[in-house]
C-alpha cells in the first residue's frame, strides 16, 4: 500500500482550544475598561465641586494624616504584593502559602486606598494648579484605571506569562509615585503626624 503524502489528512484532530491563540478582545476589554475607570474618576473629580472634607477619624489631627497614613498602609501591603509575587513566581523562595499571602496583601491594599480615592475625589476634586498636583490627580485615576485592568486580566486563561507581572508592575508604580506626590509630600511638609 503506498501513501500519497499531498493527500488530505482526514484522520489528524484539530487543535484543541487551549492551544489557540487569545482572541485580541481579551487584552482589548481590560483596556478599555482601565481607560473608561480612569476617565470616568477624572471627569467626576474635575466636574464635581470639591467639599472640602470627606471623613476624619478619631486620633488623626487631620484628613491629611488619615489619607497619609492609609495611603502609607496601601503602599506597604503592595510592597507585600510584589514580595509575595516574586515567591508565587519562584525568583524568591517562599512558603506555600505565598498565593494566599499575595491575594490578602492586594485585597487589603485596595480597600485601604479606596477611601483615600474618595476623599481626593469628593473633598479636592481633580487639581491642576501645581504641577505635583497634577501628576497626583492623573496617576490617581490611572491607579485605578490599571488595577481594574489588572483583576480582569486575572480571571483571563490563556494569556502570556509576561503579561499579568508587567500590568502588576505598572500598578505597584503609579501607587508608590501617587504616594511620592501625596503622602511623602504631607509627610516632609507637615511632619510625621498622626
Amino acid at each position: 500500500m503506498t501513501v500519497d503524502p499531498n493527500a488530505a489528512t482526514q484522520d489528524f484532530p484539530s487543535p484543541e482550544p487551549g492551544h489557540r491563540r487569545p482572541h485580541p478582545a481579551r487584552y482589548l476589554v481590560p483596556a478599555l475598561v482601565a481607560a473608561a475607570v480612569a476617565v470616568t474618576l477624572g471627569v467626576y473629580g474635575k466636574v464635581h465641586d470639591p467639599a472640602g472634607t470627606a471623613f476624619n477619624l478619631a486620633g488623626f489631627s487631620s484628613t491629611g494624616a488619615v489619607k497619609s497614613w492609609l495611603a502609607t498602609a496601601a503602599v506597604f501591603f503592595a510592597l507585600v504584593q510584589v514580595v509575595s509575587a516574586l515567591m508565587v513566581y519562584g525568583k524568591l523562595p517562599g512558603p506555600g502559602w505565598s498565593s494566599a499571602l499575595h491575594r490578602w496583601s492586594g485585597r487589603v491594599a485596595f480597600l485601604v486606598s479606596v477611601p483615600v480615592a474618595v476623599h481626593c475625589l469628593y473633598a479636592l476634586g481633580y487639581q491642576t494648579y501645581e504641577t505635583r498636583v497634577l501628576w497626583h490627580s492623573i496617576l490617581g485615576c490611572f491607579f485605578f484605571g490599571a488595577f481594574s485592568a489588572k483583576m480582569l486580566l486575572l480571571r483571563s486563561e490563556r494569556l502570556p506569562n509576561w503579561l499579568l507581572p508587567i500590568v502588576g508592575g505598572l500598578v505597584f508604580t503609579v501607587l508608590t509615585i501617587v504616594w511620592l506626590t501625596s503622602a511623602l509630600w504631607f509627610f516632609r511638609t507637615f511632619g510625621v503626624t498622626t
